[in-house]
């Protein structure tokens, strides 16, 4: 099977979420304001139909520029990281590292894998990262080349381990801190169980990504010449410690200061003008390095804003409350494990119309806390179903706009990767069933 285009496969979904408009019916939740998370959310037992609002085709393709400006904050974080990165590249830095690095993996090119799948892990674990990728993609291309592994593999040590990351994680921010807010949990309450399963599940990943790589490596003397790039200097190393303490401070400010995309978006910007000063670029080159970054990220923030157009056109057809209670209503007849796991595949099922996970979680939590508080289901395991079901759900599904931009500058095609990723996608979709099961059976709470 071969599918269309991203931005064609995006736009045959926004027309037919206004198609369904015609078919569902719609109704609303009462909405409040929650103090602790600064949100509106849902009132459960409020749902009522409401007056049904068809969208055309013509308001299906208004809402592609109003889902771009709804996500104005992260197209502008897209641009800005991808300036700052060309910057990085600019310097000639990146470059010469990833020369040094591969001269010193001869023999050993497998061990990039682990180590590169923990990084981009890492950064999913603490701060959710997605569209942060994007402007890596070029060198990550670079990088797998020279070791004689795919573009598929590149994408699989990043975005695949940074999601199944999130996933798991105990303290990821834009999950489960989120979740433990809106269910009224102790805030990293629980992070012990939730560690086990992450270890499995980043283990299982790389493991799984390895055999791939081996199998697919390339011969020798098809892979890029490493050229003639010097060895790293001190200049180099302090901009690679420019960029490592970047993440750092990213890190320290969502979790310290609830710090915002906006506020990301300014410090990769100090990032890249640091870093041209120190590479010797000067201001106009800064600029103009700026600028060629602006420039090939304009592909993937117009994905972000397609994707983001289909949760428009079903908001604005009042059939997301429908859509969340038709699939969480009734578990409550299922036995309560089949209920938790029927939890979490709906999440999953959800997260093709709402792909925000902490949109996901203000949604559909307060419908589900109650009816897990009247099934003598544990709020913690509802988090759990919550975070494995939409986590996961990040792999594959093509409304996720930072995917499809990561696996286009990737040059990796969507239903290429779904062969890649589906069975394994199923098998941690089973790991999380396991774990919800477990937690069952052990009163965890």
């Amino acid at each position: 099977m071969r599918f269309p285009h991203p931005l064609t496969l995006l736009t045959a979904v926004v027309l037919a979420a206004a198609a369904l408009s015609y078919v569902l019916p719609a109704g609303e939740y009462d909405r409040r304001d929650d103090p602790e998370t600064g949100r509106s959310i849902v009132v459960p037992g409020t749902y009522q139909e409401v007056e049904a609002n068809r969208i055309g085709v013509f308001d299906a393709i208004v809402a592609i520029p109003r889902g771009m400006a709804g996500r104005a904050d992260v197209v502008f974080l897209i641009f800005l990281i991808g300036g700052a990165f060309a910057v990085f590249d600019a310097t000639g830095a990146l470059r010469r590292g990833i020369a040094w690095l591969v001269e010193r993996l001869q023999g050993r090119e497998i061990l990039a894998i682990p180590v590169v799948s923990l990084a981009f892990a890492a950064g999913g674990v603490t701060e959710n990262l997605q569209e942060e990728i994007i402007p890596l993609v070029p060198a990550l291309m670079l990088l797998t080349r020279r070791l004689g592994y795919s573009p598929m593999v590149g994408v699989a040590v990043s975005a695949g381990s940074a999601f199944v990351g999130s996933a798991f994680s105990p303290i990821n921010p834009f999950q489960v801190l989120t979740a433990q807010e809106v269910a009224d949990v102790a805030p990293l309450s629980g992070s012990g169980f939730r560690l086990v399963f992450l270890a499995i599940a980043l283990g299982l990943w790389i493991w799984w990504t390895m055999r791939y790589a081996a199998r697919t490596r390339v011969e020798a003397e098809t892979v890029e010449a490493a050229g003639s790039e010097a060895t790293p200097g001190w200049r180099d190393l302090t901009i690679f410690g420019i960029v490592a303490s970047t993440f750092g401070v990213l890190v320290w400010g969502l979790l310290s200061l609830g710090w915002d995309f906006d506020h990301m978006s300014a410090l990769f910007f100090v990032m890249g003008v640091v870093v041209g000063i120190v590479g010797r670029l000067g201001i106009t080159g800064t600029a103009e390095a700026y600028a060629q970054g602006f420039k090939s990220m304009g592909y993937a923030a117009l994905l972000i804003g397609f994707a983001n157009a289909i949760y428009v056109v079903m908001d604005d057809a009042r059939i997301i409350d429908t859509i969340v209670r038709g699939l969480f209503v009734p578990l409550a007849e299922l036995p309560l494990a089949l209920s938790a796991i029927g939890m979490s595949a709906a999440q999953g099922v959800l997260h093709f119309a709402v792909p925000s996970v902490s949109g996901q979680a203000v949604l559909t939590l307060p419908v589900l806390v109650p009816l897990s508080d009247l099934l003598g289901l544990s709020r913690q395991i509802t988090i759990l179903a919550y975070q494995y079901g939409a986590g996961l759900c990040e792999l594959i599904t093509p409304t996720n706009g930072a995917l499809m931009a990561i696996l286009a500058a990737s040059g990796v095609r969507y239903e290429a990767w779904l062969r890649f990723v589906v069975p394994r996608y199923l098998m941690l979709m089973g790991l999380g069933a396991v774990a919800l099961v477990i937690a069952i059976a052990i009163g965890y709470s």
